[in-house]
């Protein structure tokens, strides 16, 4: 059964509460960019603490069996290594120094009113586009 577009008003509100979250946290500031010159713990200890929060919220998914909001099983998959995973990881971290935005706080970048973040956004979806275009073509 498909959601009607005022039951999915909840997700608007979550998001706009995890983009005042990101704000308040800095963790959309330019000036943030102190991490990738290693002169300071708070990127790091934002992105440390979600790594862990995932670990434990798929472990207990696992142990509990946990299903999601519509009833379904939540399954995950064995991933394979492969080389492109690094080069694509490289790639992402070099867009990321060059523009001062990862792709998630970009909205909230934009609706703090860093419009210039546009030019962000529309590059990460030409990015997105052109990869789904080529993937096939690229190597395993």
């Amino acid at each position: 059964m498909e959601d009607k577009w005022y039951q999915l008003v909840k997700y608007l509100f979550a998001d706009v509460l995890f983009g005042i979250l990101l704000v308040k946290a800095e963790v959309i500031s330019w000036f943030r960019q102190e991490m990738f010159r290693l002169q300071s713990f708070h990127m790091f200890g934002v992105i440390g603490s979600a790594v862990v929060t995932g670990m434990i919220a798929v472990l207990l998914i696992k142990k509990f069996k946990i299903k999601t909001v519509d009833g379904e099983s939540i399954e995950t998959h064995p991933k394979k290594f492969n080389k492109g995973q690094v080069y694509g990881g490289l790639l992402f971290g070099l867009g990321w120094a060059i523009t001062g935005a990862c792709p998630g706080p970009l909205y909230a970048q934009i609706g703090t009113g860093s419009t210039v973040i546009a030019v962000t956004l529309l590059s990460a979806a030409s990015g997105t586009w052109v990869y789904g275009k080529v993937r096939e073509r690229l190597p395993h």
